[in-house]
């Protein structure tokens, strides 16, 4: 991205961000090095996690005018809830470790405009808090481990919680290997050693938010693991030791029967995966690669989405989720036949950089982007995007 105006060092507050690549860098000015490394790197070369957006810039946009689009409908229905724009904010991890209100105040957001949104099972806020605090469409990022009560007991909560559906996690049955992580000797909770002290000691505000106010902790995981919450641990060596790289089609099958709801496998790349989702009954897939955190080399999901879409698009809802930096990409996915897109580090950075006000910027700059560009497209609802609208290059 070239910048013209402003330049980084002028990006000081939330009022200088203007799109989510200034919230990047005001995020990499307010976090600890290894704290932000954690969220913006990505497995080996980081070769995907650059393709994920740069895809977007290979499909142009082709216009149509004098449409009357005085007044638009930027509202779509994702797994059964009606949603204000077709936006996912996809569920993350840690997320006190970026600000302070973490999940609180993504939630809070979400709820606010009317947005699907997730926490994951590695969430810094429990199942219960979302559940009894939040009424907007949510989502639980399931991951799979090796311990079967404790994939139990998140089954269980989440539907004592009344989540709308499970999203499981089926691309981390490893970790990818996240060499900026082990560069910065990242882990959660941070350990302060002589060697990371200074990282740390640069960044005050961050330090005394994380010290005195609530303790951090995964209260998802608390009641069956110390790792994360207690015993500091690599989210590399989480998933090599925790998850069960055993899980097949049959476990995912008999997960679906036994929540019951809607579900959804994020992390589906291929036809094959994207037909087997649609024969199990499963009702949503996210097409996605991890945001490039774990199989490097791997296609980008906008790459991917047409041919997903040609394939299984009549039998199942397909969510294109990474790279999503603009308005336009999520026009562009639409065009292309998802049913929405989603992202992470789209409001992640947002929440580094100012906590729920930030990501109440970010998600107000991306909603002004869609409607804004659907007026420029000549549509009045998002289901007249078609293909007939996109040029590849």
């Amino acid at each position: 991205m070239v910048r013209i105006f402003p330049v980084p060092h002028s990006i000081r507050r939330v009022e200088d961000c203007h799109n989510i690549e200034d919230f990047r860098t005001l995020a990499h000015r307010k976090l600890p090095f290894p704290v932000f490394h954690y969220i913006d790197g990505a497995g080996d070369d980081e070769l995907t996690r650059a393709r994920n957006t740069a895809a977007y810039n290979d499909v142009d946009l082709v216009p149509n005018v004098l449409a009357g689009v005085e007044t638009i409908d930027t509202s779509t229905t994702i797994m059964g809830r009606k949603t204000a724009l077709p936006l996912v904010l996809s569920p993350t991890a840690l997320q006190r470790l970026f600000h302070w209100q973490g999940e609180r105040a993504v939630a809070r957001v979400a709820e606010r405009h009317n947005l699907w949104f997730g926490i994951s099972s590695l969430s810094s806020v429990s199942i219960e808090e979302v559940g009894a605090n939040y009424s907007g469409p949510k989502m639980l990022q399931y991951y799979y481990h090796r311990d079967r009560g404790l994939n139990a007991a998140l089954v269980e909560r989440a539907r004592a919680a009344k989540f709308d559906a499970i999203a499981l996690t089926v691309d981390t049955i490893v970790s990818g290997n996240r060499e900026r992580c082990k560069r910065t000797k990242f882990k959660t909770p941070p350990e302060f050693t002589p060697a990371s002290f200074l990282s740390y000691a640069t960044k005050p505000a961050w330090g005394l938010n994380f010290l005195f106010r609530e303790k951090f902790s995964l209260p998802n995981l608390a009641t069956h693991v110390a790792e994360g919450s207690k015993d500091a641990i690599s989210i590399q060596d989480y998933f090599d030791k925790m998850l069960d790289p055993n899980m097949d089609w049959a476990a995912v099958e008999q997960l679906r029967n036994d929540w019951g709801g809607k579900f959804c496998l994020k992390g589906i790349m291929s036809i094959g995966d994207a037909r087997r989702a649609a024969d199990i009954g499963c009702d949503a897939i996210m097409v996605s690669n991890h945001g490039g955190r774990q199989l490097d080399g791997s296609r980008a999901p906008f790459d991917q989405l047409e041919e997903i879409v040609d394939a299984v698009g009549d039998r199942i809802e397909v969510i294109c989720d990474g790279g999503v930096r603009r308005g336009t990409h999520v026009l562009k996915a639409l065009a292309t036949g998802a049913t929405a897109a989603s992202g992470g580090r789209l409001y992640l950075y947002a929440l580094a950089a100012a906590g729920e006000a930030g990501v109440e910027r970010a998600v107000c700059i991306l909603r002004d982007e869609i409607a804004r560009g659907m007026r420029l497209m000549g549509v009045k609802s998002v289901a007249e995007l078609n293909r007939a609208m996109l040029r590849r290059r």
